[in-house]
């Protein structure tokens, strides 16, 4: 029974593992449009960061997600903007990260 268990969690957990894998580094094999340029204004408030748009692949199209202001979640924080990195034949997103110097 303790080994029908065991076997029974693994598998699950090597499914688990697989789908999100899977989900994190989805290929697009259409290569992202240029970035837009986006004109924007001072910081509303002294600890706010401007993190840029980018492109995103939804229902077979390319759709633009808006930049916007995020406060820094520590003063050294810096922001990583993500970006489409090629891969194989098509395209992955790196998603943008705050990086803590």
């Amino acid at each position: 029974m303790r080994k029908f268990i065991l076997v029974g969690l693994v598998t699950l957990l090597a499914g688990l593992t697989f789908i999100f894998l899977g989900c994190a580094a989805r290929v697009v094999y259409v290569q992202p449009p240029e970035p837009r340029v986006e004109v924007y204004g001072p910081p509303p408030y002294p600890e706010a960061v401007w993190i840029p748009g980018h492109w995103a692949y939804r229902g077979g199209e390319w759709v633009w997600i808006p930049g916007h202001w995020e406060k820094r979640p520590r003063p050294t924080a810096v922001w990583v903007p993500g970006h489409w990195k090629p891969k194989g034949r098509g395209w992955v997103w790196v998603p943008g990260h705050w990086e803590y110097r």
